[in-house]
Order: C-alpha cells, then sequence, then structure tokens
C-alpha cells in the first residue's frame, strides 16, 4: 500500500481504533490529492490495480464529483482518457492491455461499487450523449454477449440513468429536464428498438438458468416502459412472454413480480384512451386473477395485486374518457371482469394496496351515478364494496383486551384504525348517495345479524355494524334523519331496543352511544321512543357502565342529548333524576381522598380526571330543571336538593379552617373537593335563564344569591389558591348573566377580594370580569367602576412600563407574555369605559393620579404598539375622551391641559409622524382601519378645537408642502366628505414619504 492508499483507509475508518488526530490528518491529504492536477488518472490507475474496496468507492466517488463539477473544464485529452477508461470497467475490459495483474472491477465487486461506476458512466452520459458520445449505447450491445457480469452492469447503467436524469419521482431543474428530453428523443431515434430486442433475448435465454438476472432486466425495462414506443412491447412477442414469466407454475416469485411490474407499466402508460383501451382489451388480464389467492404477505401476491388495481384503474379511466357506446360498453364488461378480484385484493392484500385500491372504488362508485338507476350487475358491485368495507373496518381481535382496557397498546391501535377507516367511511357516504337503499338494507342486515349473535366472540362484528350505522349518519341531511328516511325508520328503532351480548366491551358501548346521539333528532320527531333513549344513556350501557371511559363519554353525549330534546324530558325528570341520584351523589360529597393523590403536590391530576364527567351531568341536570315548563315548587325542591348539600360541603370546610382544624394552604384534598363543587354549580346554573331566576320565579334567584354569598368566602378563606379563585371568578361572570343586576349587592365584596391577591395573570381575569359587566349594564355599574378603578391603575403601572414591553430574542418569556397579555386586557378595559360612557371614572379625585401616566402610555402605544389592533384601540379611547371632555371651541376645559395634550401630543405624534413612518403599511387591511381612525381623529379634533387644532396641525404638517395642499386639506377637513378626506390624507402621507427619500418635489 501506497500512502494515498493508506490515508483512504484511515479516513474511511469507523472502528473507532485509529487516532482522531491522525484520521484528520488523513482527510487532509486526501484532500490535497484532490486538487491536483493529475487526479483522474491517479483514481483510474488505482482502480486499475487496487482490489481495496475503500479505495476503489473513493476513486470512483472522486470521479464522479469531478466530472460533475469541473467538466467544462477538463481538457479534451482528459476527457477522452476518462470516457474509454470508464467505458472499459463497464464493459469488462482492462484499461491496461499490457498487465495482466489488472483489476476489473466487476469482477466480485460490491454492489455499491458497481452502482457508484455506473452513476460516474451516467455523469458522463449527461454531459457528452449524444452530441459528443453519440455511440455509446450502441457501442454498448454488443458487449452483453460477455455474460451475466456485464448484462448486469447494464442494468445498473440503465436504473442509474432513470434515478439521476429521466424519472420524474425526483425533483428537476429546467436544465435537467432540457438534458433529459434530448437523451430520451436520441435513444428513442437511435437505439431503444435495440436495446429492448437485447431485453427480450436475455429474459428468453435466461430464464430458466438465472431468474434474477432476468428480474433485474425487467425491472430496468419496467422503468423506461413509460416513454418509449409502446409497439415494442405491446406485441405479440413480449405480451406473451411476460404473462409466461407470470403465470409460470413453481418458478421463481421475484421473476413472476417483475413480470407482473412491466405488465402493471404497460396498462399505466399514457396514450390516448381509445388505444389504450384496446391495449387492456387484448392482454387478457384475467388471466393473472387467481394468483391473487396465495400467501397475502409474498411479495409476488402483492405485485399481481398491484397490477390487478392498476389495470382496474386504467379502465375506469377509459368509460370516463372514451366517447363512444361500444367503447363504454367495452369498458363496462372489462369493470365488471376486473372487480370480484379487486374486492378480493382490498380483503386479502397489504394496507398499502389496500388504500389505492379504496381510492379507486371510490371513482368508481363517483362514476357509476351516471347509471341512473343502477344495472343489477352495479347493484352487486355495490353490495360488495359494502362488504368489503365491512370486513375492513373490523378490530383484529388479538387486541380485544388492550382496546377495552386501553393500555398503550390498545391507544396505538384504536388511532391507527382511526386513520385507516377514514377513507372507507368516505367510501361508504359516497354508495350511501348512489344506493341509499342498498346501503341501508345492508346495514340493517348486519345490525341485524350482530344483535342474532349470541357470543362474545362478535366484540369486533358489532362494532363494525354499528359503525357503519354511525358513519352512514354522517352523510344524511338533519331533515332525512328527522323524517327517518328509507330504513332509518327500521334501524334506528332497532337500535335503540338493543342490548348486545357484547355490550360491556369499551368500543362497542362507546360506538353505541355516539350512533344513538348521532340519529336524536329522529327521536325529536318521534318522542315515543324517548324512554329508550333515556334507558340507553342511564343505564349499564351508558352512564352506569363499568367502564369508566365509557361512562365518561355517556356523561357528555347524554348532555348534548338533554340540550337537544330538553322540553320532551320533563315528564322523565324524576325518574332521570332518580337514575342519576348515586351519580349525583358523587358530585354532591366531596369524596377525594389523601390516598388518590399520592405524587400530587396539589391534587390537580386527580381533579382534571373526573372535571370533565361532573361538568357534563350538572349541566345535563341543569337544563332539565331549569326550563319553565317545569312545575315552579318541583323546580324550587330539584334545585335545593342540588345546591344544599354542595353549599354545605363548602361551609363546612370553611368553618374547619377558621377554627384552625384544617390549613388553607397545605390541603390539595380539599382544594380539590371545593374546586370540584363550584364547577359542579356553575354548570348546574347554565340551565336558568335570567327572565326565569329574576322575574318569573325569584325564589330560584334567591338560591343562586345565597349559594353567590357562600361560594364568595372561599376567596377569604383560600386569598392565595390561584386555582380556587379562577373557579369562583367563573361562577361570579355565570351569576352576572344570571343574576342580572340583582348582583350588584355581591360585588363590592367578589371585586374587592379578587383585586386584594391578583397576580398578572389573574388580573386578566380580573378586567374581562369588570367588562363583563360594563357591557352588560353600562353606566349602571359606574360606582362600581369609579370605586375600584384606582386600584386597578395602581396595579397595572406598578407591573407595565409606560414604554413598549422587550420583544425580539430572548424575551419570549412567560412573564413576558403574561404581561403582554395583561396591557392588551388593560386597553380593551379601558376602550370599553371610554365606550359605554364611563369616562367620568377616570377624572374621580382617586383616579385623577394616574390619568397623566395613562395618557403617556396610551399615547405610546397608539403611535407604536406592534399590534395594530391594539394602536386602533387607543385611537379609538381618545377620540371618545376627546368628545366626552371637550367642548366647542373657546368652553371651559373639563380637564385642564387635555385639549394642549391632544393637540401637541397625540396629533403630532399618531395623526402626523406615526402615520409617516415607513413601518406604517398601506398596504395591509388592519393599517388601512387605523388610518381611518386616525383620519376621525382629526375630524373630531376640529370638530373641538376649531382654529387651535387647525393652526398647529397644518403648521406641523405642511411645512414643505405648497400653499394649495395645505388649503385643500382644511377644505376637505371642514366638509362632510369622510371618504375625500380620508383619500387625500393617505396620498399626503405616501408623497411625504418620498419626499424624505429624495424621490419627490412637490409641484
Amino acid at each position: 500500500m501506497d500512502d494515498v492508499e493508506k490515508a483512504i483507509l484511515i479516513s474511511f475508518d469507523e472502528s473507532g481504533a485509529i487516532d482522531s488526530a491522525l484520521k484528520s490528518q488523513a482527510v487532509s491529504f486526501c484532500q490535497q490529492i484532490k486538487e491536483t492536477p493529475t487526479l483522474c488518472r491517479l483514481c483510474i490507475e488505482k482502480l486499475c490495480f487496487c482490489r481495496l474496496v475503500q479505495v476503489q468507492f473513493w476513486c470512483l466517488q472522486t470521479l464522479h464529483e469531478v466530472i460533475r463539477v469541473k467538466y467544462a473544464l477538463l481538457g479534451l485529452e482528459e476527457k477522452d482518457f476518462i470516457r474509454k477508461s470508464v467505458f472499459s470497467m463497464c464493459c469488462f475490459e482492462a484499461i491496461d492491455d499490457q498487465n495482466n495483474n489488472a483489476v476489473r472491477i466487476l469482477e466480485g465487486g460490491p454492489a455499491f461499487i458497481k452502482n457508484k461506476l455506473a452513476q460516474v458512466f451516467v455523469t458522463l452520459v449527461y454531459f457528452e450523449y449524444p452530441l459528443i458520445w453519440s455511440s455509446v449505447f450502441v457501442d454498448f450491445l454488443p458487449h452483453l454477449r460477455k455474460g451475466a457480469v456485464v448484462i448486469d452492469m447494464f442494468c445498473r447503467i440503465l436504473n442509474a440513468l432513470d434515478d439521476e436524469l429521466i424519472s420524474l419521482d425526483y425533483p428537476r431543474t429546467p436544465e435537467e429536464m432540457g438534458v433529459a428530453g434530448r437523451v430520451k428523443d436520441a435513444m428513442r431515434q437511435q437505439c431503444i428498438a435495440q436495446i429492448v430486442k437485447v431485453w427480450y433475448d436475455i429474459v428468453s435465454m435466461y430464464r430458466n438458468s438465472d431468474p434474477d438476472l432476468c428480474s433485474s432486466v425487467l425491472d430496468s425495462m419496467r422503468r423506461y416502459i413509460s416513454w418509449i414506443d409502446i409497439g415494442l412491447i405491446v406485441n405479440d412477442l413480449f405480451i406473451p412472454l411476460l404473462f409466461q414469466l407470470v403465470l409460470v407454475d413453481g418458478g421463481s416469485e421475484q421473476l413472476q413480480g417483475a413480470g407482473a411490474g412491466c405488465l402493471l407499466a404497460v396498462v399505466s402508460k399514457r396514450m390516448d384512451h381509445q388505444s389504450k383501451l384496446s391495449i387492456l382489451q387484448s392482454l387478457q388480464i384475467n388471466r393473472v386473477f387467481g394468483l391473487v389467492t396465495g400467501d397475502s404477505d409474498s411479495e409476488l401476491v402483492s405485485k399481481v395485486a398491484a397490477l390487478i388495481t392498476g389495470y382496474a384503474v386504467e379502465v375506469l379511466e377509459c368509460y370516463k374518457r372514451v366517447n363512444t357506446e361500444d367503447a363504454k360498453g367495452v369498458s363496462l364488461e372489462l369493470l365488471n371482469e376486473v372487480l370480484p378480484s379487486v374486492f378480493f385484493v382490498m380483503r386479502n392484500c397489504e394496507v398499502d394496496t389496500s388504500f389505492s385500491t379504496v381510492q379507486f372504488l371510490s371513482c368508481y362508485v363517483a362514476t357509476m351515478k351516471s347509471l341512473s338507476p343502477l344495472r343489477e350487475k352495479q347493484l352487486h358491485h355495490v353490495r360488495q364494496i359494502l362488504e368489503v368495507i365491512c370486513v375492513q373496518i373490523r378490530y383484529d381481535p388479538i387486541y380485544r383486551d388492550n382496546l377495552d382496557m386501553l393500555d398503550k397498546i390498545g391507544r396505538e391501535e384504536e388511532e391507527r384504525m382511526v386513520e385507516f377507516r377514514k377513507d372507507l367511511f368516505v367510501l361508504l357516504r359516497s354508495v350511501g348517495r348512489v344506493a341509499p337503499d342498498v346501503t341501508q338494507i345492508f346495514i340493517g342486515n348486519s345490525l341485524a345479524s350482530s344483535i342474532s349473535s349470541v357470543s362474545e366472540r362478535n366484540v369486533e362484528e358489532v362494532e363494525a355494524s354499528l359503525s357503519l350505522l354511525y358513519a352512514l349518519g354522517e352523510s344524511l341531511s338533519d331533515e332525512a334523519i328527522k323524517t327517518g328516511s328509507g330504513l332509518l325508520s327500521e334501524l334506528v328503532p332497532n337500535l335503540l331496543s338493543t342490548r348486545f351480548p357484547c355490550h360491556s366491551n369499551r368500543l362497542v358501548a362507546l360506538v353505541y352511544l355516539e350512533t344513538i346521539t348521532r340519529y336524536i333528532k329522529f327521536v325529536q320527531e318521534n318522542t315515543h321512543y324517548v324512554p329508550m333513549v333515556l334507558a340507553a344513556f342511564l343505564d349499564e350501557r351508558g352512564i352506569h357502565h363499568p367502564n369508566f371511559h365509557v361512562s365518561r363519554r355517556a356523561s357528555y353525549l347524554f348532555m348534548r342529548v338533554v340540550k337537544l330534546l330538553k322540553a320532551k324530558l320533563v315528564p322523565f325528570i324524576e325518574s332521570i333524576l332518580q337514575s342519576l341520584q348515586d351519580t349525583v351523589a358523587r358530585f354532591t360529597t366531596m369524596n377525594h381522598t389523601s390516598n388518590e393523590f399520592s405524587g400530587s403536590e396539589d391534587g390537580s391530576h386527580i381533579f382534571e380526571v373526573s372535571y370533565d364527567t361532573c361538568r357534563d351531568y350538572s349541566q345535563a341536570i341543569g337544563l332539565l330543571i331549569g326550563m319553565e315548563d317545569v312545575p315552579s315548587e318541583k323546580q324550587s325542591d330539584y334545585l335545593s336538593s342540588l345546591l344544599t348539600p354542595l353549599c354545605h360541603q363548602v361551609t363546612v370546610e370553611i368553618l374547619l379552617i377558621n377554627a384552625n382544624v384544617l390549613n388553607p394552604e397545605e390541603s390539595p384534598v380539599k382544594i380539590a373537593n371545593i374546586q370540584q363543587v363550584i364547577m359542579a354549580i356553575n354548570a348546574l346554573s347554565k340551565g336558568f335563564s335570567e327572565r326565569l331566576v329574576t322575574a318569573s320565579r325569584p325564589a330560584i334567584g334567591v338560591m343562586f344569591k345565597k349559594t353567590l354569598d357562600v361560594l364568595l368566602q372561599i376567596l377569604v378563606v383560600f386569598p392565595k389558591i390561584e386555582s380556587l379563585r379562577n373557579k369562583v371568578t367563573s361562577f361570579i361572570h355565570r351569576m352576572v348573566d344570571t343574576l342580572g343586576a340583582s348582583v350588584f349587592p355581591y360585588l363590592p365584596k367578589a371585586l374587592g377580594q379578587l383585586l386584594a391577591e391578583s397576580e398578572p395573570k389573574e388580573m386578566v381575569g380580573f378586567l374581562v370580569l369588570l367588562n363583563q359587566l360594563i357591557c352588560k349594564f353600562n353606566t349602571a355599574v359606574h360606582d362600581i367602576v369609579e370605586e375600584v378603578f384606582p386600584a386597578i391603575a395602581g396595579r397595572i403601572f406598578s407591573i407595565i412600563p409606560t414604554e413598549v414591553l422587550p420583544s425580539g430574542h430572548g424575551t419570549n418569556s412567560e412573564e413576558i407574555r403574561e404581561l403582554q397579555e395583561l396591557q392588551k386586557t388593560f386597553y380593551t378595559f379601558l376602550h370599553v369605559i371610554t365606550t359605554h360612557d364611563l369616562s367620568s371614572v377616570f377624572l374621580s379625585p382617586k383616579s385623577r393620579g394616574y390619568l397623566d401616566k395613562m395618557m403617556q402610555l396610551l399615547l405610546h402605544s397608539a403611535c407604536n404598539h406592534k399590534d395594530i389592533l391594539m394602536r386602533k384601540a387607543c385611537v379609538q379611547i381618545f377620540i371618545r375622551l376627546i368628545k366626552d371632555w371637550c367642548t366647542r371651541p373657546y368652553g371651559e376645559e373639563k380637564v385642564p391641559g387635555f385639549q394642549r395634550f391632544i393637540i401637541d401630543g397625540f396629533a403630532t405624534n399618531c395623526c402626523f409622524d406615526s402615520a409617516l413612518d415607513k413601518s406604517f403599511e398601506f398596504h395591509d387591511a388592519n393599517t388601512l382601519i387605523l388610518f381611518g381612525e386616525i383620519v376621525l381623529a382629526q375630524k373630531v379634533m376640529y370638530e373641538k378645537f376649531g382654529d387651535d387644532f387647525l393652526a398647529h396641525f397644518v403648521t406641523k404638517c405642511f411645512t414643505y408642502c405648497p400653499r394649495d395642499l395645505a388649503a385643500q386639506y382644511c377644505q376637505k377637513l371642514q366638509g362632510n366628505d369622510m371618504k375625500a378626506l380620508r383619500s387625500f390624507y393617505q396620498s399626503l402621507m405616501e408623497n411625504l414619504r418620498l419626499q424624505q427619500n429624495g424621490n419627490l418635489v412637490f409641484r
């Protein structure tokens, strides 16, 4: 070994035994070699005399890089030497005829070396064929008689040519596309017919002695069929040979599969559809149908399945494209012939093939819409499609226990099946639209078959049948479900009355409840089925199901059902509540224990597990008992029986804490229990309207007021528990909507306590609550807002800077995000105050001290805030304040100094400077809205301040403008056409920007 070979070996070493410094030195040495002018000769010399595969690979890789990157820089002599050397290596000839010890690289070399050599060969073809090296393929063909080693290399070259240049499976540059077209045109004209003949001869000669070699040849041929003359393949020689290879009994499966791949390439070739149909008809593809009945995991079955599917796709496409009735008839006959095999493929072959088959069947069903009504043959196919769907969507029984317990394996299988079913259910809905009666009969029979079975073994069959019925409902209109069109009037009652023997299974129980909910509009119109619906949800099939996942989902679905049926459930309220008695007791009694919280610091985990269930039960019951159809006395009894124990539990905890029996900071169990109580009461109250509790039945309102009084004590006892404060705040929101103005006496205490301990995140919720109050009650809450505003302002200005909050790299922390959200909510709060006639709140003696800071913050944000919508809100606040605090010109100032601040600060900085800034993007829709508010602000300032505003603004704005522009501005500002004023001012701003950049001189 010389130094070059040693360096290459060291640089390729991955064993870790070589010192890193030595390896770096070797890599550097190899890189230096690449800079030598004799590099190509060195590489070819090594390829001739060195048998080390690492050296061979490095040399071939280097040659490839040189040709690809530096071809234009190579001399003619060097190009000729490379070309002849590479060609000789590929043809199994020695480069140096004088040396008997020369290495022939194809002799025993590994596949990756041969593939790399083929890549080098193809790179030469890229640059030289056909203009320089026109005879490359013709010259190669005679060498194929040397046998398998050269034939194999020729296949590798053809494959590399397809991969590197021709195939459209890879992205290509326009230049590469041009070269590919040039190469294909030259090969079609010069040599492709000879290559096809060689393919035929090789396969005919070696089919028995070397099937692997024949498979390689056919795999190469398959790649080329898409762009060569199809007549070279579809003829009396080649097609019979391909079928012989595919159909041979006991032959090589690899060779059979390669033959099937070539036939698939033939049927998939793009051409005129009439010509395609003639070819498809002549192939007599039915000869291969029997091959798919073999081992479904074998490569041959997979290849034949792909052939059958591809053939069916092309026949269907011909049916859609041909124009004559005769051609359509032929297409339909071929379709009818192949479809049974397609159905078999879909049921038994691998997933990838099944998915492509689903797409084909969807297209087939869509095409069959044109045959109205469907013929008997098509109806038969529709039934077969439904059978295939039903089989395909079934779970594998091997996962039954995993799915029932929903362990990790079960979750993965369920997620996989949900994804797998999507296309199948799309297909089902398509079939349902084309043949609704056939579809509903099939689903009805499937359901009946499931019902008739008394075995636990049919879990998967039952689940599939119910899933079909559910999926069918997704494609039906509300009207069709209401009227029970078709067989729905039989299917839904059968569903409601059924108790499957495998109902204890989680999947069966879930899809059963989901399906009932899907068709609940039918029950709305047929109320005599209501008891059956209630039974399904309230017995062991639903809420009382032993599986927690089922009962939890049942609570949510039951709440949805109650929402839809509502008044129709009034006669059943007593029995519903009785059925739910044990369930409700779990949520009206604080039943969490410390054992359930092991490993949980605050008890949040166990609380979240039951949160949704508790909420859904409570909301469903609230919707039931909150209807005006319920007798007043009964309604009070129902509500009292729920609120009393819940409030009692909270009261007991508060008493224990006040008596120093419990520490409020160290009781995660109690906190979780109280959260659940608040949440239950909150959800319960959603069933009661404001009109009912304040006008028609005030006694109900009294109950909620007492409840609110109890829950507000939580803020006193647990002042620093964020989760409890959030839950109480949510309940106050609810009571504002439910109790209306009668909630006022409770607000001072509630707001005072919420404000006392609020962090920035909680302050956001507090401001949202105040916004709700203001929007609902307007000026009626003036005194309340006036009382709390100073504390709010003090807290906000101690947290938020009057300048822009930090942004950019390193500032995306949770703390910064909370401050940004608080600032945004504060602006919304100020906007709500000003737009609801409450701006006098800012002028109270306690609030005036914050007025200057507030104005500065609003002005800075109106000019600079990153959020355009926030800037718009700030401008709107100023507009409203100008209207509220400023009289007509020369009137007394309501707020001393405000007019001067607006003219000198707001008008100049916001209405002029910020709009002139290049960051003010007039092409942005939100920015244009902001600009409209800025123009409106100028109009309002002129109306309120008159010449004081006009003189200052014109002086500032029109310093470098011709006088006629100033006159035009004054004229438009004094007029009534806001659109003209806005258009003029936008044009003025854009021209001033250009003038700033030295691109414009006003004329």
